[in-house]
């Protein structure tokens, strides 16, 4: 039977914009349950959020959560970016390109989903080590990538 997906082929490029999507997935959440943002000054929602008397506590604290998610999704999407490109650029072997990019998305799933979903302190703690399980993703695909420059560079 023939494979679904060719692990020897490069998937690499294709993980940064399904990231992307992973980061802004929950602020799509947020305005299902919020008020229509104003466009003309969107960073005003938060606060738009916390003084709308139309919504319950649970709702807003739900709606708080995802904007939180979303931010902390952008706000590494660069460092990942980054990764794959290095590790490309260094010429990473397909597989641990796929295995360290498919890896880093699915701790950013987890992630979102524990962070939206979960109020308590445990699932804190989780959702902390699932955020840094994909940092050490991130970290991998560097330090293979400087591990294979570093001894390119040697040889010269």
């Amino acid at each position: 039977m023939a494979e679904l997906v060719d692990l020897t082929r490069n998937y690499s490029f294709y993980a940064i914009p399904v990231a992307w999507v992973l980061a802004i997935f929950p602020h799509g959440i947020s305005l299902s349950l919020g008020k229509s943002i104003d466009k003309t000054a969107p960073r005003t929602y938060g606060e738009c959020i916390a003084n709308d008397q139309t919504l319950d506590k649970a709702t807003k604290a739900m709606i708080h959560r995802c904007e939180g998610a979303q931010k902390n999704g952008f706000e590494n999407l660069g460092l990942f970016a980054a990764a794959v490109v290095a590790g490309n650029l260094a010429g990473l072997p397909a597989e641990t390109l796929n295995v360290l990019s498919g890896g880093y998305l699915a701790s950013r799933v987890l992630y979102n989903l524990i962070y939206v979903t979960h109020t308590s302190e445990i699932m804190a703690n989780v959702r902390s080590l699932t955020y840094f399980s994909g940092i050490g993703m991130i970290m991998a695909l560097f330090i293979k990538s400087g591990n294979i420059l570093s001894e390119t560079t040697h040889r010269i």
